[in-house]
């Protein structure tokens, strides 16, 4: 079964839609709208912060029956069972390979680029309450502690707490109890998928209120912050954003060229959720919609629902280069030297805290924090230079995370033989075309 993502994003009505009925051009005039609003009356722009607030909250809101949906239907509708260890054991082999791999990169360019250098920063000088803060949920983020907290306190809980990855193990149970009463649960089976199409219908109502969540959060990012506070430290932005998009034109684009597709018409097609990132700073908001698209596109249901959720805690691209990148930026902005055993331990920490603080609000920055504690001769203190420049990076951080967990699921689908290839070329293709 395949869900009709029409009113998601991906529309595709009888008649041609006018180019300001296309939702992803609403959420680009919504943003240019807030940067300007925020940046003349910037008092203003703040004040619009709930409007953002209120979207991310929205979406929030369905990501749990849409993850249980799609998870409980797609084991259930499985003919072998053993194919959900086969392919979370897939999923998670590609996440920890490309995870590493942006980690290196993130330290390879910070050693080349140095963009921390010249700053001459005095560690003495460096204080923050909102740094001590996620210093504080940092300690408190443990590879156990978060192992543990995948397991929920009761079996309805994770719909309350809205957690991804308790939603994705209650759901994993109960498709896996299903799978095995046979015809009993055939009704139940059923009644879950067609309950699936009215909440993919509602993921399409609350997507037409993406603009002004676009414009709420973009007006408040810049009447906050203002575009002249990225200015003394746009080489560290620079920096960040060409090697993420390196990292996905280059590493992603050979992945997908491997695997018989073409990274830029995959970001082409899911480009309306990577509008609503932009807009909203947060990768949750597009959840929904992507799970529908990456199904649309020819992935088998079950592997989208294991490998999307999954990935949203273990494949963060943008925050593992973003992390390895940060730590050496602080290193060299308070003139301190760093071993090459002192790098490695860098990388090797990173690897384990990205996992510890990951589905925790804020995760980039506590992941860092969490990795500078580990090596006492950068100060966590130091996060303090780039504390007022986060927001800006963290759209970049969502964006690579989502273009990464799109592409893994398109290569995990064809890994496990679960991918309809020229379903993948149809779709792909006829998006292109009606959208250029």
């Amino acid at each position: 079964m395949h869900i009709d993502v029409s009113s998601t994003g991906d529309q595709t009505p009888k008649k041609p839609q006018k180019f300001y009925q296309i939702l992803y051009v609403q959420v680009v005039f919504a943003i240019v709208a807030g940067i300007l609003l925020g940046h003349f009356y910037p008092e203003t722009g703040e004040s619009l912060k709930p409007l953002g607030d209120a979207f991310i909250k929205l979406v929030k809101m369905i990501i749990a029956p849409v993850i249980f949906l799609t998870v409980v239907t797609g084991i259930a509708g499985m003919k072998n069972i053993g194919s959900v260890g086969r392919v979370t054991g897939k999923a998670m082999i590609y996440f920890i390979t490309f995870s590493t791999l942006a980690l290196v990169i993130g330290l390879v360019v910070a050693n080349v680029v140095e963009p921390g250098s010249g700053l001459n920063i005095d560690p003495s000088t460096l204080h923050s309450d909102k740094v001590d803060e996620y210093a504080a949920k940092a300690h408190e983020s443990t590879v156990t502690g978060f192992l543990m907290n995948i397991i929920p306190d009761t079996l309805v809980s994770p719909f309350v707490s809205g957690q991804i990855l308790q939603v994705l193990f209650v759901a994993v149970l109960f498709g896996l109890a299903l799978s095995k009463t046979g015809d009993l649960g055939r009704p139940i089976v059923e009644f879950l998928q067609q309950l699936t199409s009215p909440v993919f219908t509602l993921v399409g109502m609350l997507m037409k209120f993406a603009p002004i969540g676009a414009f709420g959060a973009m007006a408040f990012t810049i009447g906050k912050y203002g575009i002249g506070s990225i200015g003394n430290l746009m080489l560290l932005i620079v920096t960040f954003y060409v090697t993420s998009l390196l990292f996905i034109f280059i590493v992603l684009g050979a992945v997908a060229r491997y695997n018989g597709f073409s990274i830029l018409n995959l970001i082409r097609y899911i480009k309306e959720e990577l509008w609503l990132v932009l807009g909203t700073s947060s990768s949750e908001a597009a959840l929904p919609s992507l799970m529908a698209k990456m199904e649309k596109a020819g992935c088998e249901k079950s592997v989208v629902g294991l490998v999307i959720p999954t990935g949203y805690s273990f494949n963060l691209d943008g925050t593992n280069i973003y992390m390895t990148l940060a730590a050496l930026f602080i290193a060299q902005a308070c003139n301190i030297e760093l071993t090459l055993m002192q790098e490695i331990t860098i990388l090797l920490v990173a690897m384990l805290s990205s996992k510890g603080a990951a589905g925790i609000t804020g995760a980039g920055f506590i992941t860092l924090a969490a990795t500078l504690s580990v090596v006492p001769d950068i100060p966590v203190a130091g996060m303090a230079l780039i504390l007022g420049i986060d927001r800006f990076m963290s759209e970049c951080r969502a964006l690579t995370n989502l273009v990464g967990n799109a592409c893994a699921t398109i290569v995990v689908a064809r890994w496990d033989k679960a991918l309809d290839k020229e379903q993948l070329d149809r779709t792909l293709k006829q998006h292109n075309v009606t959208n250029d």
